[in-house]
């Protein structure tokens, strides 16, 4: 398909598992009937963030995958007939656990999960407490309306996966996050932030040739004030699309797939790649030793 409706929900979440559940799927409706194909929900969507703090308890969120939340889901999707990109916490085995996002396909099919890569640990943002670095690798999905690369929020700051996901044959790339300001931060550390984290992940567009979707959460937890300001944009990083930094919003963006095919032969950056002198990226620093 040349063209594709995705569906970006961002929204608030409490501490009640199901409670979040059932309004991500009430978004997702709202989604569906305002004519969107592919809803993609922001990063670990049926809990609070719980990683600004490291507590045990907080093991007993997570689920298998495929489980109870994606098994409803994927009777939503078939009903509505979209994709969900769903982000959840994943309990692969007793002590092993991951920060994974499922997609059902348009049909309620399950056609995979891709475990997040990249592991952050910083104050407010204790992953690595909870986390295992993903071991699947970059994936990519061939749902029924596109063939998609999910890669979550920490992700966004590594050229490195979207680049590799691109490749692999991603017409666009999705990232659910979960990330904020301190409430005690000042205007303009706050702006020089968001500013950043849009800016990388435009570059991806630009560098790729693909459009990028981020959705990220709002409210204010524990301190941190997510910061929304979910946004997609095309293969030349324009901005199509920005929300608000306090609202929760279910908003339809049309993508031209086609446009990946105009900006590479305009600006052809992946015909001048020169694979031969990349080698040395895969160390750790390049410093002799």
């Amino acid at each position: 398909m040349s063209k594709v409706n995705v569906g970006l929900v961002q929204m608030s979440c409490t501490a009640d598992k199901q409670q979040n559940l059932q309004k991500a799927i009430e978004k997702v409706r709202e989604a569906a009937q305002k004519g969107a194909q592919i809803v993609c929900l922001q990063e670990l969507f049926t809990s609070l963030y719980f990683c600004d703090v490291e507590d045990y308890d907080n093991f007993k969120l997570a689920e298998t995958i495929p489980g109870p939340s994606t098994d409803e889901l994927s009777k939503l999707a078939a009903e509505l007939g979209v994709v969900i990109i769903a982000s959840l916490f994943e309990k692969r085995a007793q002590g092993l656990y991951h920060n994974t996002t499922a997609i059902l396909d348009a049909d309620g099919q399950y056609l995979g999960k891709y475990r997040k890569m990249h592991i952050p640990d910083d104050p407010g943002f204790y992953e690595k407490f909870y986390f295992t670095p993903g071991d699947l690798g970059y994936k990519v999905f061939k749902t029924k309306f596109a063939t998609i690369g999910v890669l979550i929020c920490w992700d966004q700051w590594y050229p490195e996966a979207a680049r590799i996901t691109a490749l692999m044959g991603a017409e666009i790339l999705f990232y659910p996050t979960a990330i904020g300001w301190a409430t005690t931060q000042d205007a303009d550390t706050n702006t020089e932030q968001y500013n950043a984290w849009q800016t990388i992940q435009r570059s991806h567009s630009i560098a790729n040739g693909v459009h990028v979707v981020s959705v990220n959460r709002v409210g204010e937890e524990a301190g941190v004030e997510f910061w929304g300001g979910s946004f997609v944009s095309n293969p030349f990083g324009k901005v199509m699309y920005q929300a608000s930094h306090s609202a929760e919003e279910v908003t339809i963006v049309e993508l031209d797939l086609n446009k990946t095919d105009h900006y590479r032969t305009h600006w052809p950056f992946l015909r001048d790649r020169r694979i031969d002198s990349y080698q040395p990226i895969t160390k750790r620093l390049i410093d002799g030793d």
